[in-house]
């Protein structure tokens, strides 16, 4: 018998249909105690979210997450909107006692990530931020690889996420479909947007970042709201690069822009040690490479004619999540890696014990993100604390 887990899911756009597919999956391939069921989704547009509710099979919508939050069938709150709305529904629903995932980045500012983060473990409940690309099945490989010893002591770690769809002077900023290049709205641009899946996932790998200085551009200074109709200053960041010094003493380069032409979804990174590399791409993500120069327990180098980057095909069983999906030679794609973290939450209620990354993680990431920005607005090398 398995313990229905009733959902309330707030928004209805990108991720409030990721996160749905998650629910309706995780346990024809996971094998969990708990089941979700989609008791309700939230909306203020009654017409959109009655809509939604009907595709995704909601039992019920509402269009006040107030009135959400307040039900008691309601055992898990889904945070998908708008990042300026997160920490007022995050507040009220820890003071419910509900538990709570949340969408990236976890707030606009470190002060309400810090706010949301102390509410949580006030109120003792469940947490999870939905940095989705850790179970990317050969991202998590490449984390095994780390913790293995295999590239050894880290040397550089540099980060790409390249996008190109708001080149055009002509796209709006603001409402339903653009509110991330509204800084009212989104609170920064690629940093928070972008970025931060790059600093979640370096941080994961290669450890907390002590100090960066950065740059950043907005490359058009102007755009038309799309609930105004009027031109106003376009408020976040369309580029960032930055350099980093992890605590481990490596060297980090970040560097993320929506005006790439011909880059979709371009999210890489690679890490260099002394005993090997790795290096991963979003848009290639069936694979890891890897370079191994030294065996991790004799420390002895690998012979030169041997060397060389192995490209693997991260499909098998042995490898992380795949034994819960097809046989070997078969991928899976990027809905899956909801389904994979929502799986980890799951595990996480039956174990007791907290998953990763939860608000205090996000919280981190929010820190190193802030820190950024200020480093771009001062020219100077910023501590994060």
């Amino acid at each position: 018998m398995s313990t229905p887990l009733n959902i309330g899911m707030i928004g209805y756009g990108f991720m409030g249909r990721a996160h749905s597919n998650a629910y309706r999956q995780v346990n024809q391939f996971f094998q969990r105690e708990y089941r979700p069921v989609l008791k309700a989704c939230c909306a203020r547009k009654k017409d959109k979210i009655k809509a939604f509710a009907e595709n995704w099979g909601y039992e019920s919508y509402e269009t006040d997450w107030r009135n959400l939050i307040a039900r008691d069938d309601i055992d898990v709150i889904d945070v998908g909107s708008p990042n300026n709305t997160h920490k007022e529904i995050v507040l009220e629903a820890a003071r419910a006692g509900k538990m709570i995932l949340c969408e990236k980045p976890l707030a606009m500012n470190v002060a309400e990530a810090e706010e949301m983060c102390a509410a949580v473990e006030k109120a003792g409940v469940a947490n999870m931020v939905w940095f989705n690309y850790r179970r990317v099945p050969a991202i998590s490989l490449a984390k095994q690889v780390v913790d293995e010893g295999r590239v050894g002591k880290p040397f550089h770690y540099r980060a790409t996420y390249l996008q190109d769809w708001t080149i055009a002077t002509d796209v709006p900023q603001g409402g339903a479909a653009l509110w991330r290049l509204d800084a009212a709205v989104a609170g920064s641009g690629v940093t928070g947007d972008l970025l931060a899946h790059s600093i979640d996932t370096a941080e994961w790998l290669n450890g907390p970042i002590a100090r960066v200085t950065a740059a950043t551009e907005t490359f058009v200074k102007e755009r038309t709201h799309a609930e105004t109709g009027k031109v106003q200053p376009v408020g976040i960041d369309d580029a960032c690069m930055f350099l980093a010094v992890f605590e481990n003493g490596s060297m980090g380069t970040f560097e993320s822009t929506r005006y790439a032409r011909g880059r979709k979804n371009y999210n890489t990174f690679e890490l260099n040690g002394d005993a090997g590399s790795v290096f991963f791409d979003l848009e290639d993500p069936q694979y890891l490479q890897y370079f191994k120069y030294a065996d991790p327990a004799s420390g002895q180098k690998i012979e030169s004619h041997l060397t060389g980057w192995q490209k693997i095909h991260v499909t098998n069983p042995e490898h992380p999540y795949m034994d819960a999906w097809w046989v070997p030679g078969c991928t899976i794609g990027y809905e899956h890696t909801f389904i994979n973290a929502l799986a980890d939450f799951l595990e996480s209620l039956e174990t007791k014990k907290p998953v990763q990354p939860d608000f205090k993680s996000g919280l981190r990431t929010q820190k190193v993100c802030e820190a950024v920005l200020d480093s771009a607005k001062t020219g100077k090398w910023v501590e994060i604390k």
